[in-house]
């Protein structure tokens, strides 16, 4: 069955103390939660991998990557592999992240290949689709995330997509203080399970988890989680704060 989630995404922030300072604080905070209902990710920066993959073996959270390459290894300078990220006991990625497709001009087909790669080394993918807000206001929010989903992951085997997870992210709300209603998410993620359960089957979409990024906060997310097809958040502004981190990790 499909698992709830609450994955923090740092981007490009801290530097290596403040990330040091930040992983002891999660790590702290962790120690008086519960956490067998949810599975915890954080998401930093590449630099710091080696140092939350160390502190993770004494704490309960996984790590994730912000992104990949589509290519396996060679003279591509500055990209990191899957190969890499497993070798550092990465256990999730995140590929297609809005700012990765407006600000690198990824594709759905770069997507598709870089899940590919991750699907290869076992590192499960967190790919994330979403509209912008001219796309909503035309009406074409639907047709944005079927071919985002279509072409970036429906191109797996059935056993290959239960590894997966995908994150929806109304690009008009994220780091903006705007956030869906939780109608709104749930309309979306209702409609990602249904394109899941058109393509594959009911029990293969039961095993994906769908969750929500999008100025998802200690305030916002228990009403979010709270939807029936919502799983979790992918958080970007609240994940740099411990107690507001673990805040919505409550939120179940």
């Amino acid at each position: 069955m499909r698992r709830n989630i609450v994955a923090g995404n740092w981007k490009m922030n801290k530097n290596f103390s403040e990330a040091d300072d930040l992983i002891c604080a999660i790590q702290d905070e962790l120690a008086n939660v519960d956490v067998c209902d949810v599975d915890v990710i954080v998401c930093p920066p590449y630099p710091y991998l080696e140092l939350v993959t160390d502190a993770s073996e004494d704490s309960d959270f996984y790590v994730g990557a912000q992104n990949v390459a589509h290519f396996d290894d060679g003279a591509y300078t500055g990209e990191v592999s899957a190969s890499m990220l497993s070798a550092m006991d990465v256990d999730y990625c995140i590929v297609g992240h809005s700012e990765r497709r407006k600000y690198f001009h990824e594709t759905n087909k770069d997507i598709a290949e870089k899940i590919n790669r991750l699907i290869a080394r076992d590192i499960t993918p967190i790919m994330c689709v979403g509209e912008s807000l001219e796309e909503r206001e035309n009406g074409n929010h639907f047709d944005v995330i079927r071919k985002q989903v279509e072409e970036g992951i429906f191109h797996l085997s059935a056993e290959d997509m239960q590894r997966c997870v995908i994150a929806y992210e109304p690009i008009w709300a994220i780091g903006t203080g705007k956030t869906a209603s939780k109608e709104q998410a749930q309309e979306i993620h209702a409609f990602i399970r249904n394109l899941i359960v058109e393509k594959y089957s009911d029990d293969v979409a039961q095993e994906v988890s769908i969750l929500y990024g999008g100025s998802c906060n200690p305030k916002n997310a228990k009403d979010l989680f709270s939807m029936q097809d919502i799983d979790g958040g992918l958080i970007g502004g609240a994940s740099l704060k411990a107690e507001d981190f673990i805040q919505i990790v409550k939120s179940f």
